[in-house]
Parts: structure tokens; C-alpha cells; sequence
């Protein structure tokens, strides 16, 4: 993978002044020390002398200062070179910390993004006004919370100046990134206002805010999900590798063979070591592996033997089972290498996320996978391990992750559930912990392309509704007659059912993809409720969206 090559800016021409300032003052006071050597050591001129070194002495640290401040704010605030920021659109990072740990996570997230070659501009948020968030196409804010809910001291400017009221922004695209510690009161509480005053002022965001509490790992990997998803590169390494758990693929069926779209499976797996819990609304985090085939033809390639062992940070296993989980590297870069080194310089592969389409007491962990192709027709490495390479009966690395912002309403509140493709694997899950709790006030809205081939877990879901687990089935299929229907068509044309439902107290829970049905279905909600009804229901937590 080629990586972005920063250009430096030279230093101005004036830096070699300073240096001359500097080298002049020095010499004039060596000369007001020796004044006793030279003619002219008179005290009047001693003292001059020793004024005229002092100023200049100033007048140089005062410039360099000057300088040095102005060239550390240059490499804080862009990642990429002027001819860049000139030709191509910057997606901002803007950072507020009181402590520093958001600053460390924005230049991470900086620095990923420039690893993807995306063009990139770092700065403090209490340096970030209205026109250049106007000017601004996308802009990620990485924000963290001091006090009970207040902004950090840096971001004092920013609060004041432009979050007094909303602003004129819709044409901005942002994604936030809000640190906070769940043992105060008002958790996340910036980050959630920073949200707030964004949605008043008509900016959309990129994917749902991603919320942090305490430094969790597993959320800020789910940040770096979206980053790979933003930047369109899949193989973003994992800030931290997940601490995976060893399971077993127990069963791997196609559900919708002669499908239009890619092939969809069904996968179901067990822990082979204790007892694993979740929540409906959970997810997983897959360490995906390479195919075996695909290992052996590099290890050909580079004339190197898989079978020989190495030991390292307390592991030791063949070459081929180092390599089978990581970036290979490029066959150039391994030449004249042992094993060892080439081993230490491996890079893992980063996880992949999936919904859990299943409850605990099914016996076991479902979910629903599609095949994903890349450019060259190749299968995804995530999607490919475990539909195509992984074994039946063999091993799967996994670690559940939970997920509270998906998890269903407290009490027997209504609860709509609207989802396409894949999406439908969170809904099935939420659906199944309703039916076991006795709530049957559930609404279901999935659209895909064909009901023939395309209506995943149909015989169950269909059978729920006759059992009256689920009281009202809305489908709508996009590739089965000429009038193309989407979900959120089937919405918008129930829209007096939809306020009926939202009046009677319901929660909306949407799952799927972020590009299409999640805005779409957001629209539809926002044309059909109103805007301000939207955001009650986001703050109530009764609007949540697990879409990617």
C-alpha cells in the first residue's frame, strides 16, 4: 500500500536573519567585555554597546519565539502539503482536550486517514471558526468532556463564537468522536451538545457518534471501522488488535442462492472455551484470516519454507500460522530475511464487524454475512474467511463487543424496527429478546431485492406474525416489478400508521446501510414527524441506528 509523502515547507529565508541577530548580539557583548582591549572604552560607549547587544539579543529571541510558534502551529494544523490543500478536498480533524488523550486520538485518526491517502488538516477546535466550518465539505470532531458536561478550556472559543446558535451548514458531512467517563453525571456531555447544535444547524452526519467511556478499546475500534469505511480502505490497521476469543464455526448455510446481489450466509458458532453472553443488539468483532491457498503461493513465491517454527512476545508457532493473520508483506521486502525478522515485522490483519443475528439461549451465535468482492473480483478478507475459507468445525477468532445504544427499550413500549439487506441480522436479534420478554407490540419494515430469494429468515419471521410476535410485516422489494420500492418508501407511505405508533409511545430502531436506507428512512421520519420531533425522540433514546 503506497503511504502519502508529507511535504516539508523550508524555512523562511528571514530564519537566517534571526541567525545573524543572534550571532551579532554575541559579538557585541564579547566586545563589551573586552572593551578594555579596544580603543575605544570609554564608559559612555561601554554602555551603549552593552544596550545595543541587549536589544538585539531580544529582538532575536523575540523573532526566533515568533517563528517557532508560527512553524509549530503550520505542522499541528495540516497533514498534507499547500499544493494539496490547493487540489484536493481536506477532510478536517478537530480536536478539544483537556488532558490530551483526544489530541492523541485525533492525530491517530489523522495519521490513519493520511495512511489511506486521504488529504488531511489537524487542528484544536478553539482555533476552528464559522467560515472555515462553512467552507468545509467533511469535518471529524474527536471531543472529550471536563467538569459536569462542560467543553475543554482550548475549546472555550469555539463555544462561545459559534455554538451560541445554530449556523447555516448544510452542505457539512461530520462524524464525532465524544470521550467521557459514564461515572459522571452528564456523560459525554460536550460531545452530545457538539451533536445537538450540529443537527440545529442542518449538518449531516457521516455515521452515528461514536461514544467512549473511559478509554474503552472496543469503541475506539469502532471508530476505526469508520474511518476504514470513510476512507474507503479496508485494510486500515487496528490501532489495537482485539483480544479474541477462540470459537467454532458450527454451521454455514446460503440463504439466497440465484440472488440478484452477493451470496448471503448464514453462520452459526459456539465459544470452545466457557460460556459467552450478549445482548440483543450486540456485535462481534472477527479476526478474519487469509486463505490457506493464498499463504502457500507467497510462501513459493518467496522461496520460503511455512513449516519452520518461531517464537516471539511469548508465542511460537509455524511461519505459515504467523502469516495467515496478518498483512503479507511484498516478496521484495522479505529477501535475505530469516523468519524471525520477517515474523517481527508483520502486521495483523484488522477485525471485521458484524450484528449478532441471535439470543443466548439459541444455543448459539448467529450471523448473517454477505460475500463482499473487491475491485479485482477477489472476495473481502473478512466476508471471504468465513463464508468461503473458514472450516465447518474449525476455529474462528471472535470477541463480542457490547453495544448499549442497540440494546431494546426498557418496559413494553412499541418498538418499530426498519432495516435492509444484512441489516436484518440486529433486527432478528431485538425481535427474538421482544418475543421472549412477552412484547409483542412490534412493527417490522425490511426491504431487499427479491421476495423469492432475497427474504432472509422469511419462514420465521412470517411465522412470528402469525403467532402475533410481530403485529404488523411491511417488505418492500427493490428488484421485483418496475416501480423499484425501498424501505423507506413503504415508510413514507404508512406515515399515519407511523405517527400512531410514535403518539402510542414507540421506539424506532433502524439497522443496515449507512449509504441509501439509513438517510433515506431519516427523511421519511423527519418529512413525516418534523425535525424537531426527530431530535426529541434521538435525545429520549427512542430513535437508534446501528447502520454501516
Amino acid at each position: 500500500m503506497s503511504r502519502r509523502v508529507v511535504a516539508s515547507t523550508p524555512r523562511p529565508a528571514w530564519g537566517n536573519v534571526l541567525l545573524c541577530l543572534l550571532l551579532a548580539a554575541l559579538m557585541l557583548g564579547l566586545m563589551a567585555l573586552h572593551a578594555g582591549e579596544w580603543e575605544w572604552h570609554s564608559p559612555g560607549v561601554l554602555r551603549w554597546v552593552c544596550a545595543l547587544a541587549a536589544l538585539l539579543a531580544w529582538l532575536g529571541f523575540t523573532a526566533w519565539l515568533g517563528w517557532h510558534r508560527r512553524e509549530r502551529s503550520r505542522r499541528q494544523a495540516a497533514l498534507v502539503s499547500p499544493q494539496e490543500q490547493a487540489a484536493t478536498d481536506i477532510l478536517l480533524v478537530a480536536y478539544a482536550s483537556q488532558t490530551g488523550v483526544a489530541e492523541q486520538w485525533a492525530r491517530q485518526t489523522a495519521q490513519s486517514l493520511q495512511h489511506a491517502n486521504v488529504p488531511v488538516q489537524l487542528v484544536e477546535l478553539g482555533h476552528v471558526d464559522a467560515v472555515m466550518l462553512t467552507d468545509a465539505r467533511r469535518v471529524l470532531f474527536v471531543v472529550s468532556t471536563t467538569g459536569e458536561g462542560d467543553a475543554p478550556d482550548h475549546a472555550a472559543r469555539f463555544v462561545t463564537h459559534c455554538m451560541r446558535e445554530p449556523r447555516a451548514l448544510a452542505s457539512l458531512h461530520y462524524g464525532v468522536l465524544a470521550l467521557g467517563d459514564s461515572d459522571y453525571e452528564d456523560f459525554c456531555g460536550f460531545g452530545r451538545a457538539l451533536q445537538h447544535w450540529l443537527r440545529q444547524s442542518g449538518a449531516t452526519a457521516l455515521f452515528d457518534a461514536v461514544e467512549v467511556d473511559n478509554g474503552d478499546p472496543s469503541a475506539l475500534r469502532h471508530w476505526q471501522h469508520h474511518l476504514a469505511l470513510l476512507s474507503g480502505d479496508a485494510e486500515l490497521p487496528d490501532w489495537q488488535v482485539p483480544d479474541y476469543q477462540r470459537w467454532q464455526l458450527v454451521e454455514r448455510m446460503r440463504l439466497n442462492p440465484g440472488s440478484l446481489g452477493g451470496p448471503c450466509f448464514h453462520l452459526a458458532l459456539r465459544p470452545l472455551e466457557g460460556k459467552a453472553l450478549w445482548r440483543a443488539g450486540d456485535l462481534v468483532e472477527i479476526g478474519p484470516r487469509h486463505a490457506p491457498g493464498e499463504v502457500d503461493d507467497w510462501l513459493a513465491a518467496c522461496g520460503l519454507e511455512g513449516d519452520v517454527f518461531v517464537e516471539r512476545a511469548g508465542r511460537r508457532a509455524s511461519l505459515r500460522e504467523w502469516l495467515i493473520a496478518s498483512h503479507l508483506p511484498e516478496r521484495g521486502d522479505v529477501q535475505g530475511k530469516t523468519p524471525l525478522d520477517i515474523v517481527a515485522g508483520l502486521q495483523a490483519l484488522p477485525h471485521r464487524e458484524y450484528s449478532i443475528a441471535s439470543v443466548p439461549s439459541d444455543g448459539a451465535l448467529h450471523l448473517l454475512v454477505r460475500q463482499m468482492q473487491r475491485e479485482d473480483g477477489s472476495s473481502g478478507i473478512g466476508s471471504g474467511w468465513l463464508t468461503m475459507h473458514a472450516d465447518v468445525g474449525g476455529e474462528v477468532a471472535l470477541r463480542i463487543r457490547s453495544n448499549p445504544g442497540f440494546h431494546v427499550p426498557v418496559g413494553d413500549r412499541p418498538m418499530v424496527l426498519i432495516g435492509n439487506g444484512t441489516g436484518l441480522a440486529g433486527l432478528r436479534a431485538l425481535l427474538k429478546s421482544r418475543i421472549e420478554a412477552g412484547r409483542h407490540r412490534n412493527w417490522l419494515l425490511f426491504g431487499e431485492r427479491e421476495s423469492a430469494r432475497d427474504f432472509y429468515h422469511g419462514d420465521e419471521i412470517q411465522r412470528w406474525q402469525r403467532q402475533g410476535h410481530i403485529e404488523r410485516l411491511d417488505l418492500a422489494w427493490s428488484r421485483e416489478n418496475e416501480s423499484r420500492a425501498y424501505v423507506q418508501d413503504r415508510l413514507r407511505a404508512c406515515g399515519d400508521v407511523l405517527r400512531q405508533w410514535v403518539e402510542a409511545g414507540a421506539a424506532i430502531y433502524v439497522c443496515g446501510s449507512l449509504a441509501g436506507m439509513a438517510p433515506g428512512v431519516d427523511a421519511v421520519l423527519r418529512e413525516t414527524l418534523g425535525d424537531e420531533a426527530v431530535e426529541r425522540l434521538r435525545e429520549e433514546g427512542r430513535y437508534r441506528r446501528d447502520v454501516y
